[in-house]
């Protein structure tokens, strides 16, 4: 059984953080429900999928909301990442589902957040970082900021702050029996991850230009290096002590080991460890500083990745019907997590989940589907 076995979770199907949140929740045991559209097809290759059953509603016919609120009754938690205004318009919004049930858990993912000018625009990743401020520190000096693929603001200030939502929430409903809403927001959480940066300009340690601070590229012994082979390795000897075997290895003298404290030695310093890394492939290093304490590694692809020792060893990646992805994290002592499995196809679970609403006669789910108001599985 995984810790969060016996926990019920409604997803409106979406793109973005909400899948990332729900399939999380599902590997740790979660019984997650996807609302799905209709016509949508078979997506057996999408890992956010895994672990989650799936029933076809038709939201814009007046059975299908009927359906979904009765579903929203049996549930924990509901997961939506719509436009403030949306599930209201349908008739779902948090005051009419908690008044169904009042220990339910309305969690709401957006970019902007339920309320303020840019509530209702439309928005992507790279322009939720762009107004967090996050986005203009990352990237070369003179050069347009780079974005963090789509980790930072989809994934890491919405999907994380979601499930800390969730989680917390639920646990105050175990004090209080009652459940709440929840306005997550990328714009909200992107800020909550930079603290350490707010901490260092408070303390006028970090300069606003890219690439001119210790974690940004500007330092050498923080940044990626190219090698023989036109690959790369990652120099992460931040404290004296790294540094010092690092510079050893490379045989660099001792002299650049206040490289954390000096900033004058920084350029000379790149160029001297620029030249070295040319010297040799990316393999060719990473065998070398191996059994060195130095935090040099190699940059791998995400194909190499899974067959990286440490990986294998820890079984970091699995593969499930030729779809590489990664295993169920974090970890538990006693817990048992699910194994990956293919996804489910929409509406695969439609009729077994009305069976759970008491709509157990043939004929009656028969009728829903000839009426539109669902659908089973599509191909």
């Amino acid at each position: 059984m995984g810790p969060l076995d016996g926990l019920r979770i409604l997803e409106f199907s979406g793109l973005g953080p909400c899948p990332l949140a729900g399939q999380l929740l599902a590997d740790l045991g979660a019984d997650v429900v996807v609302i799905d559209r209709p016509g949508t097809k078979t997506q057996y290759a999408d890992i956010n999928r895994r672990h989650k059953r799936s029933i076809t509603i038709n939201l814009k016919h007046s059975a299908g909301i009927e359906l979904a609120k009765k579903l929203s009754g049996q549930f924990d938690v509901l997961i939506e990442g719509y436009r403030p205004g949306t599930m209201e318009r349908l008739g779902m919004g948090p005051d009419i589902l908690t008044e169904i049930n009042p220990r339910l858990i309305y969690a709401r993912m957006t970019g902007w957040g339920q309320t303020g000018p840019l509530a209702l625009r439309a928005g992507h990743d790279i322009n939720y970082l762009a107004l967090s401020g996050a986005l203009h520190a990352i990237g070369l000096d003179k050069e347009p900021p780079v974005p963090p693929l789509n980790l930072v603001a989809d994934y890491g200030g919405g999907s994380m702050f979601l499930l800390l939502g969730i989680l917390s929430a639920l646990f105050e409903r175990g004090i209080s029996d009652k459940g709440q809403i929840i306005d997550a927001a990328m714009v909200d959480g992107v800020p909550a991850m930079m603290g350490l940066l707010h901490s260092w300009m408070a303390q006028q340690t970090w300069q606003q230009t890219r690439q001119s601070n210790l974690i940004d590229g500007a330092a050498p012994h923080y940044r990626c290096y190219e090698t023989l082979d036109k690959k790369y390795v990652a120099v992460g000897a931040l404290e004296n002590i790294f540094l010092k075997q690092l510079l050893a290895k490379l045989a660099i003298p001792d002299s650049y080991a206040n490289a954390s404290d000096d900033k004058s030695l920084w350029p000379e310093l790149t160029e001297k460890l620029t030249a070295v890394f040319k010297l040799k492939t990316r393999d060719t290093w990473a065998a070398e500083f191996d059994s060195i304490d130095a935090c040099v590694s190699p940059v791998l692809s995400v194909t190499e990745a899974s067959s990286h020792p440490h990986n294998k060893d820890r079984n970091t990646f699995v593969e499930i019907d030729g779809v590489l992805q990664a295993s169920v994290a974090p970890r538990f002592s006693r817990s048992l997590a699910k194994k990956p499995i293919t996804a489910a196809e929409p509406g695969a679970h439609t009729k077994p989940i009305l069976e759970g609403l008491g709509l157990s006669k043939e004929e009656a789910i028969h009728r829903l589907i000839e009426d539109g108001a669902i659908a089973t599985v599509q191909h």
